[in-house]
């Protein structure tokens, strides 16, 4: 099937800069919004001035506040918020043509049922094909027209092929697997290990720290893919080691930069104030470590972060705690 017209559904800055480059691309391009006023500046300024300041958009891209315009393209991208996407998929469902394509670009895992959010769409879009795109990418950078290289992960083939065909671009290399959960893990659990990241250099412990907070920060982030059913060679690529290696060492991350902010001591609440865009490790941080809890996975970075921003405790606490655990080998661990 060719795919000519792509809905995006989420206008913040990850969605807008899909439909930047989409459109570059040639691709009929509709993307929906919550807010009026950003449908209004969309159509009316090409640009996106609460998202994505600064970008001047391609006036091929059409924004809308009606979902069903979206829906009738022939592939829907779903960028809204993690903890968000159940009830915009529901909403979605009437209005989906049949046998459309549904692409997660959302990064993070359901709070409450710990679903990762395919298992999300597969409940509330049944009958659809799915795929997940991930990997390391910031927004600015994309809807700029920098080069980028993601995983796309479906394990329909021919949904996969179609999809590359549409998305691929001098600018975008898209890489394909069939590990669904493994692309999805990867990019929810990065967003967790970026906060600690960020603390640790809040804290001013040096590169060498941010470094072993990556290291068994993916450590983690493998056990976590195995015991869900995902492969650990795919921690290994762009949507594992590559989108967690970008978010933990840029200012530009929202997760990255909100740990500094912690480590310098402001209170989540400060932060969380004077910011607009979503910072989905904070939501994530619970739901990761309840699926790690509930398949008997050990993530002490995971739990020291959820900790901090959702249960009250203190940096320095879990610091101390991390630092006093037992010594041990390196060698893998299934669990």
């Amino acid at each position: 099937m060719s795919i000519d017209c792509i809905g995006i559904l989420g206008a913040g800055a990850w969605g807008t800069a899909l439909a930047q480059a989409i459109a570059t691309a040639g691709h009929q391009t509709v993307l929906w919004a919550h807010e009026q006023e950003v449908v209004d500046a969309i159509n009316r300024d090409h640009d996106n001035p609460l998202y994505l300041q600064g970008v001047s958009l391609n006036p091929a891209i059409r924004a809308t506040t009606v979902l069903a315009e979206a829906g009738e393209a022939d592939a829907v991208f779903l960028v809204v918020p993690a903890q968000f996407l159940r009830g915009v998929a529901t909403r979605l469902a009437p209005v989906i043509a049949s046998g459309v394509a549904v692409v997660v670009c959302a990064k993070g895992i359901e709070q409450g049922t710990c679903a990762l959010m395919s298992e999300v769409v597969a409940e509330t879009l049944p009958g659809h094909p799915i795929g997940v795109l991930s990997g390391p990418t910031f927004a600015a950078e994309v809807a700029t027209g920098l080069p980028i290289a993601l995983t796309l992960a479906t394990t329909d083939e021919q949904t996969g092929a179609d999809l590359m065909e549409a998305l691929g671009t001098p600018q975008i290399r898209p890489y394909l697997t069939n590990d669904v959960i493994g692309a999805e893990i990867g990019g929810a659990v990065k967003n967790v290990l970026a906060i600690a990241c960020g603390i640790t250099e809040g804290r001013k412990f040096g590169d060498s720290a941010r470094a072993a907070i990556i290291t068994r920060g993916l450590a983690e982030m493998t056990r976590l893919c195995v015991a869900k059913g995902g492969r650990a060679e795919t921690m290994m690529g762009l949507s594992g080691l590559g989108d967690l290696t970008l978010t933990c060492t840029s200012t530009q991350s929202r997760n990255y930069s909100l740990g500094v902010e912690l480590g310098q001591g402001k209170s989540l609440a400060e932060i969380m104030a004077s910011r607009r865009s979503v910072a989905e490790g904070v939501f994530s941080a619970a739901a990761v470590a309840a699926l790690a809890r509930q398949i008997g996975v050990e993530m002490p970075i995971v739990e020291a972060v959820d900790s901090i921003v959702n249960k009250g405790e203190t940096v320095d606490t879990k610091i101390r705690e991390l630092l006093a655990r037992p010594f041990r080998t390196e060698a893998a661990r299934k669990r």
